[in-house]
């Protein structure tokens, strides 16, 4: 198995280069190959944006930790220095290259794995070793929720989201809009099922019926059968957790049996690959999605750090993206206060970590970890697919524009 995982070293992102004694290595687990390859190029992206911010000076990103110095001034200005793996999805290669990294490559502190069973098993072998480890993005309860020291996630959770679209749905019932119903269609590894398990309770504690809850798998080729269902059940809105290529499936499929609900909610991931407007967006006008990220005003350090990214990449930083390179910055921001690559320094470092929102580049309300290692003040918006690209119209103190409903879909 290990003969056919791609494996991707980067040189040190830093100019002049850091001296080997003077290198902070991060070992950085994505699915860069596969499926879900979209999301892993695009977080690698980031994490590369965020080592530049970090190693080399930018003042002009405001408060942002670490920008204004060149490289990590408590380490003798250490630079970061980034090797990134591809464990194409599968747990059981995540948790070969979490392996690898600590014991061969020597990393200081990890950072991964998107998909939320690669993140629950790669977590498992910092644990055991006892190295640092931040989850970017992995939605999953049970990747915190094992008692774990070594294990730090910056991203908001399951219930997190679960909360969000319950206060939405709450406003949508003030404002006048019909939510007698809705559909829960969720891929059934960890992070669609945790996700899905806790929307089914909150829907229930907030008396809003789920009509019909839909695992599947997200390797699926025909889902018609699953669009049938929502069909016949008519929800008045459909929440999607997928990945890729599925979440792009469902919307083609929906088109082609003539199914459009009131609204359909997708739970980021799949609805923030950046190939997925490409792909659907003539056929999915109007969906929603969950999102901590937005670009900004031009001259804010939100648009100056995306612009960084667009000019790296040709597009604009998305949420899984942006939640990646947040998280990279609270890890790197941890290790300058430990003013060591010492294991357990880093991690006392993370467990006082305390970033408010004005040193942040995504929409939460701060950084800092509870006693699981989850970060207690993340939280997200709700944005819309408007032509070519997603804006922000949840909630109403933040929204960019006006929320459209009923979504449009293909229709004029």
């Amino acid at each position: 198995m290990m003969a056919a995982v791609l494996f991707v070293a980067a040189a040190v992102l830093s100019a002049p280069a850091a001296t080997a004694a003077d290198a902070v290595k991060i070992g950085i687990l994505w699915p860069l190959t596969g499926n879900a390859a979209a999301a892993g190029q695009a977080s690698k992206a980031a994490a590369e944006v965020a080592a530049e911010i970090v190693n080399n000076k930018h003042p002009e990103l405001g408060n942002l930790p670490l920008a204004a110095s060149e490289g990590l001034p408590n380490l003798g200005g250490a630079k970061l220095e980034l090797t990134f793996v591809d464990h194409q999805g599968n747990p059981s290669v995540a948790q070969q290259l979490a392996t690898r990294l600590i014991t061969q490559d020597k990393v200081h502190a990890l950072l991964g794995a998107y998909q939320s069973s690669c993140s629950f098993t790669a977590t498992a072998v910092a644990e055991r070793y006892g190295i640092p480890f931040m989850v970017g993005e992995s939605a999953a309860l049970n990747i915190t929720g094992r008692g774990f020291k070594w294990v730090f996630r910056g991203t908001p959770i399951a219930s997190d989201y679960a909360a969000t679209y319950m206060r939405f749905f709450d406003d949508m019932k003030k404002q006048g809009r019909k939510i007698g119903s809705i559909a829960v269609v969720n891929e059934n590894t960890d992070y669609g099922t945790s996700v899905a398990d806790s929307i089914e309770v909150a829907a229930k504690k907030n008396g809003i019926r789920v009509a019909i809850r839909i695992p599947y798998s997200a390797s699926s080729t025909d889902v018609s059968a699953q669009v049938l269902q929502l069909k016949e059940r008519q929800p008045d809105v459909v929440i999607f957790i997928s990945y890729t290529s599925d979440s792009i499936l469902y919307m083609k499929t929906m088109k082609n049996l003539d199914y459009l609900p009131p609204m359909v909610i997708g739970d980021d991931t799949g609805f923030s690959d950046p190939s997925f407007i490409p792909a659907v967006s003539d056929v999915a006008q109007g969906v929603m999605n969950r999102s901590a990220w937005d670009i900004g005003k031009p001259g804010t350090t939100t648009y100056k750090i995306n612009e960084m990214y667009k000019a790296k990449t040709g597009r604009d930083l998305d949420d899984t993206s942006g939640r990646n390179m947040q998280s990279f910055f609270a890890l790197a921001d941890a290790i300058n206060r430990a003013g060591s690559v010492d294991p357990e320094k880093i991690r006392l470092a993370l467990t006082k970590t305390d970033l408010k929102a004005g040193d942040l580049m995504m929409g939460y309300d701060g950084v800092k970890f509870d006693e699981t290692g989850q970060n207690a003040l993340a939280s997200t918006y709700l944005i819309q697919l408007k032509g070519k690209e997603y804006q922000l119209v949840w909630p109403d103190k933040a929204a960019a524009t006006r929320l459209e409903w009923p979504m449009k879909g293909w229709k004029p």
